[in-house]
């Protein structure tokens, strides 16, 4: 039985509740071992790298995102795993010693450092990871967004004892990693490591069902629909070089049967379905089970 290592950090659209489903839809190269290379070029909270990396003997393994601070984050906890939790058990201390007025004081004052600060490419930074991995944990909700300015904005939440260290999971996470190339950027920067011995999962920011289903944002620049036909005409550019391709979206037939943003440009694909319960969406009585698109390059 495998010890169950989680995401160190909640991502909206998070795919851990849906592993049970995508792992169904994973390319037989994985078994037997054809496939030598797996890329995620939306890492987010990277459930689904994780998954792989427990499960199958990958030689390597690379991992893209846009937000520079979940990078640092990954590559801290790959790189200097030990002064990260001291750091965030000496945080923790401090943090759960306070009343809450106190507590609220407290995360505001750290949530102004975090945003006063800029992280440069390729920086190995444990204080910025500390906070970051701090703000996720006792934020409302557990959110990840930032504003137009990219500075965090999420408010306070008022949990009664959030577990800021996680010490077991981080560890290890940190040892399940070791192999795993974690770079800052867009998804188009993970072409050069395609070779038809690969696997790559795409898991972007999602094309809104409706005005309340918007979540905004992971990062300050927008996804929208022409980013969505940028991204498909990708897929197709990887779909010539052999690789095996797997990619998650929103289906909007959820409400409108008629919509086929997605069946244009995933033509000739296998566009499956899977179910996953609505978690962000600030219309409670749209939460429930819906369909999300599942597009593969080859068959099941």
């Amino acid at each position: 039985m495998l010890d169950k290592i989680r995401p160190f950090v909640k991502w909206a659209g998070g795919k851990g509740s849906l592993i049970s489903q995508l792992s169904n839809f994973y390319p037989d190269g994985l078994e037997n071992g054809d496939i030598e290379r797996y890329i995620e070029p939306f890492v987010g909270g990277g459930a689904v790298l994780i998954d792989i990396l427990q499960k199958y003997k990958v030689q390597e393994a690379y991992a893209f995102d846009i937000n520079i601070d979940l990078i640092n984050a990954y590559n801290v906890i790959k790189n200097d795993i030990e002064d990260l939790i001291l750091r965030l058990k000496q945080l923790e201390v401090e943090y759960l010693g306070l009343g809450q007025e106190e507590r609220k004081n407290y995360f505001y004052n750290i949530r102004d450092e975090y945003n006063r600060y800029t992280l440069k490419e390729n920086e190995l930074n444990v204080q910025r990871a500390t906070e970051f991995i701090y703000l996720n944990r006792t934020c409302f909700n557990g959110l990840y967004r930032v504003n137009k300015e990219g500075k965090f904005n999420v408010p306070f939440g008022s949990y009664k004892r959030p577990t800021i260290c996680d010490e077991g999971n981080l560890e290890k996470l940190s040892n399940l990693i070791q192999n795993v190339i974690f770079k800052y950027g867009d998804y188009r920067g993970s072409i050069e490591y395609i070779t038809e011995n690969t696997f790559i999962y795409f898991d972007p920011p999602y094309r809104p069902l409706n005005e309340t289903s918007s979540f905004t944002s992971y990062a300050k620049e927008n996804f929208n629909d022409q980013n969505q036909i940028e991204l498909g005409m990708f897929y197709r550019e990887l779909n010539e070089q052999n690789a095996k391709l797997m990619l998650s979206n929103s289906n909007p037939k959820n409400i409108d049967a008629e919509d086929v943003f997605f069946d244009n440009i995933y033509q000739g694909f296998n566009i499956n379905e899977i179910y996953a319960s609505r978690m962000i969406n600030a219309n409670s009585n749209g939460r429930g089970k819906i369909s999300e698109i599942l597009v593969t390059n080859y068959d099941i």
